[in-house]
């Protein structure tokens, strides 16, 4: 499996589909008595931590492509790549649901109801966004190095080393070692074996 990098215009689609969405709930509430409008304060309290927990978890994948980490579990490091796209891909859609909120609703800013979901999209608005930018970079933390193929200038040059030590081995293994030179023997009185 190969894994690509989310492209940009996956997040552009995203925040207009939640832009679209968050204007469409707001025009189902003044036409209606149900309101889902804004969110509590505690679910971009949450949004964060998630964010913060991906952040973390990505950074130790990270650690272990650069080898600083010695282990690391293949399917937890998976697991953190696709929650690092999601939560981008997530923050975006959230960052355009409240915005449209926040846009529909600025005409009737003077009203105490609306005024108080303006204040709770721009807060959530802003967890949405840091959260798109933590999914982001997790997900670039998790990325491996490019892969140094055939063709690549360093593979090429190890292959050509690689060749030339062979070829230098190859060229001593068909040459017949030297022997060590013997002396002659000696006799009992330390003459070399000479004759007089």
């Amino acid at each position: 499996m190969r894994a690509r990098r989310t492209p940009w215009w996956y997040y552009v689609v995203a925040i207009a589909l939640g832009l679209l969405a968050g204007a469409s709930v707001v025009r189902l509430t003044q036409s209606s008595q149900i309101s889902v409008l804004g969110a509590p304060w505690f679910v971009s309290v949450m949004l964060l931590l998630v964010g913060v927990v991906v952040l973390y978890m990505a950074w130790q994948v990270h650690l272990y492509v650069k080898g600083t980490r010695r282990e690391m579990d293949s399917a937890r490091a998976v697991n953190t790549l696709v929650m690092a796209k999601a939560l981008g891909l997530a923050g975006a859609g959230l960052l355009g649901w409240y915005g449209g909120q926040i846009l529909m609703s600025l005409a009737h800013a003077d009203a105490p109801f609306y005024a108080e979901i303006i204040k709770e999209c721009l807060f959530s608005a802003g967890a949405a966004l840091v959260d798109m930018i933590i999914g982001i970079i997790s997900e670039w933390l998790c990325q491996l190095p490019p892969n140094q193929g055939p063709e690549h200038p360093k593979m090429k040059e190890a292959q050509r080393r690689k060749r030339a030590a062979g070829a230098v081995n190859s060229e001593f293994r068909g040459v017949e070692q030297p022997r060590p030179i013997k002396s002659p023997p000696q006799d009992a009185a330390g003459s070399h074996g000479l004759r007089r």
